[in-house]
């Protein structure tokens, strides 16, 4: 996690989650950032309480299949493997890939 946490620092967060919350055009839109990016960034604009936005990552995890990084302020970081291996843009050592 710490690797992927350094390698998310500098990135800006691609999704925004609003009033209407985890519909399925959102959980569409992560999927995609998902595929293009492997590590995303999503900000919470409107739920600003600690047990909203674990409740919404632990959902965002079960729908898309990513893992959660970890949460920041706002801002939960997520990583999914993209499927095909000439694709990944992210390389982590061996050890951390069978953990998964």
């Amino acid at each position: 996690k710490k690797i992927l946490k350094r390698l998310a620092h500098p990135l800006k967060p691609v999704v925004f989650i609003g009033q209407k919350g985890l519909s399925s055009s959102l959980i569409g839109s992560i999927h995609d950032a998902l595929d293009t990016h492997e590590l995303i960034k999503v900000k919470f604009v409107e739920f600003k309480e600690k047990p909203q936005k674990a409740a919404m990552a632990e959902a965002i995890e079960a729908k898309t299949g990513c893992r959660l990084v970890g949460i920041i302020g706002h801002t939960a970081i997520f990583y999914r493997q993209h499927a095909d291996p000439d694709k990944r843009k992210i390389k982590l050592p061996l050890r951390l890939t069978q953990k998964q």
